[in-house]
């Protein structure tokens, strides 16, 4: 396993944060190669809780090296936020975490940006945090690097570049005031002061530890259906959260990956705007809603829920190389009588051989569903595959037969101990 990915299958929130925290066990190093502070990663340690937008979510174990890839837009306040919070936690973070010097940063233009594109008739339901701008910066070539910070004249003389033209757009389409170069460099230094000592090549770095032969954990955010490329675009993030962004936004060879593991939640959910076959707009969508927890770790935003769309996941598996799926989420089920899944779309009274991922097609298809009976007992404390309900042992089958997958690892709870592993 030199390197394994995970990725999110679905729209995200998935439960990566957990799975990444318990396979970070038998790792070496967890990295994370895409997206910015718009994550939100749930490690339960106990009776603790810890919620990671930056931060690898292999931190919590001592022997673990995390590192943020190259392909991370880096917001300087919640890194330094996220470090802080662990260390006041007891988390020692000393030597442990390393960050790519090609990294690009968010700007304080880039949320101003964000803010105020979310305002406009054309939202796409984003979490503000400046990620978009920040990398529509970095494909124009006018991004902020880290390694920008390492030398004054550099900084200001490529901010000021940037800056006049955000200028033109603030105070005449807008009509807001203009940024203060000044400010911004002075407050950038000040980063680069604090943030110094995690700076490295983290490319070099990772193939190095490759040679070692050491395992590498490479974690995604948000999930494969908001891929910028493969999603459901428009309303999709702004990078590659799919498993072929591991290799870009890492810097390491594609013939290093050797498994990529699909995490899926029991059920569907959609944070932001969007198509959304299976989603559930009755009392069985809120009480998924309420059962299953399922609000925004990032923004607090209710999540949109609905039925587990076996279409959706097949394409994902299909686009991500998918080996095995770990399933979260299972034991949010325990209370309904029976459990739909969409084993099908149809248009225009036609079945469709394929995940449309064009938005106009996508809304307007029908999902064909199956009914599968629900168990209505409890499945938390079970720890063997054996030991779960017969009705959830044959749930769980019929997900993997209806999407070409293999389930490794099925979820009961949000804890390190509530996790079922089926195939060894």
């Amino acid at each position: 396993m030199p390197v394994q990915v995970i990725v999110g299958a679905q729209w995200g929130d998935e439960g990566k944060g957990k799975v990444v925290d318990m396979l970070s066990e038998r790792a070496d190093i967890v990295a994370r190669y895409q997206g910015g502070a718009n994550a939100g990663h749930t490690v339960c340690i106990g009776e603790k809780t810890y919620i990671l937008h930056l931060i690898p979510s292999g931190i919590f174990h001592n022997h673990i090296t995390c590192v943020i890839g190259n392909g991370v837009v880096i917001d300087p306040a919640a890194l330094m936020s996220e470090i802080g919070q662990l260390q006041q936690a007891g988390i020692n973070i000393t030597g442990r975490l390393l960050v790519s010097h090609n990294a690009h940063l968010i700007m304080p233009y880039h949320k101003q940006l964000d803010s105020i594109r979310e305002q406009s008739s054309n939202k796409i339901g984003t979490t503000g945090r400046g990620i978009g701008p920040a990398y529509i910066d970095k494909f124009m070539r006018v991004g902020i690097r880290i390694v920008d910070l390492l030398d004054r004249d550099v900084l200001a003389k490529k901010l000021k570049a940037s800056i006049e033209e955000k200028n033109q757009i603030f105070t005449k389409v807008y009509g807001e005031t203009k940024i203060d170069v000044d400010a911004i460099i002075a407050e950038y230094q000040e980063f680069d002061k604090k943030i110094d000592e995690y700076i490295t090549d983290t490319s070099a770095y990772l193939n190095q530890a490759l040679k070692e032969g050491k395992k590498i954990i490479a974690e995604g955010a948000q999930g494969a259906l908001l891929d910028v490329d493969h999603g459901t675009y428009p309303y999709v993030t702004s990078s590659n959260p799919t498993s072929g962004g591991a290799c870009t936004g890492l810097g390491i060879p594609p013939t290093s990956v050797t498994d990529v593991v699909g995490i899926v939640k029991a059920y569907s959910t959609r944070v932001g705007n969007g198509p959304f076959p299976t989603e559930l707009l009755d009392n069985t969508g809120e009480r998924l809603r309420t059962l299953g927890h399922e609000f925004g770790a990032t923004t607090g935003r209710p999540r949109r829920c609905g039925s587990f769309d076996a279409v959706a996941l097949k394409y994902s598996a299909l686009i991500n190389g998918i080996s095995r799926t770990v399933i979260t989420k299972l034991d949010v089920l325990d209370a309904f009588d029976e459990i739909n899944v969409c084993v099908g779309y149809e248009l225009n009274g036609k079945r469709l051989k394929s995940f449309p991922s064009d938005v106009k097609t996508l809304e307007q298809i029908h999902p064909v569903y199956e009914t599968f009976p629900g168990w209505k007992t409890p499945i938390s404390s079970a720890r063997t595959f054996s030991e779960l309900p017969a009705a959830t042992r044959s749930y769980v089958q019929a997900l993997a037969d209806l999407t070409d997958t293999k389930t490794w690892i099925v979820s009961v709870g949000p804890r390190r101990d509530q996790t079922i592993v089926i195939n060894q």
